[in-house]
């Protein structure tokens, strides 16, 4: 598996995944850029991805839902802040209600994505920064954590593809 450190700060409100890719930094910025191929790990295996609104450029907005075992949709939104491909992307992300309308009663986040060579491939990096330690507790309860982990971990099966 390619998530090699998940680390949560308490003190900092944030959460930081890191993990690392046997292929190239252009390569594995795909999986961030394409919106079909976003599709294919955004989410946690049993909870795929739709993307319906794609923009990734600074204010533009990115909206999806996943779909459970069930059927049952979740959806959520990502407000783009800064783009540098192939290298990092900054975004808030929450929640929205069933009409895709931002959820204002619950928490968002704002994530830092950072892409760098390593050892022949690429280390990404995912920073969650928190607005408060009840927001970081609530995600938490919700299984953002291992959601993120299993998220993640499909990335290397479309990389070695």
């Amino acid at each position: 598996m390619s998530v090699t450190s998940l680390d949560k700060d308490l003190d900092n409100l944030t959460f930081t995944l890191v993990a690392d890719f046997a292929a190239p930094v252009e390569r594995v910025w795909q999986l961030w850029s394409d919106p079909r191929q976003l599709e294919r790990w955004w989410g946690p295996p049993t909870y795929p991805a739709t993307v319906e609104e794609y923009d990734l450029t600074p204010g533009g907005d990115v909206t999806y839902f996943m779909t459970g075992p069930e059927g049952d949709k979740h959806r959520g939104w990502w407000r783009i802040t800064s783009v540098d491909a192939p290298r990092s992307l900054e975004f808030t992300d929450g929640f929205s209600d069933a009409d895709g309308v931002p959820s204002a009663d619950m928490p968002t986040t704002t994530t830092r994505v950072t892409l760098t060579e390593r050892d022949g491939g690429t280390r990404m990096e995912m920073r969650s920064a928190f607005d408060t330690r009840e927001q970081m507790e609530q995600l938490a309860k919700m299984g953002m954590e291992e959601g993120l982990r299993e998220a993640v971990g499909q990335m290397d099966g479309l990389l070695a593809g």
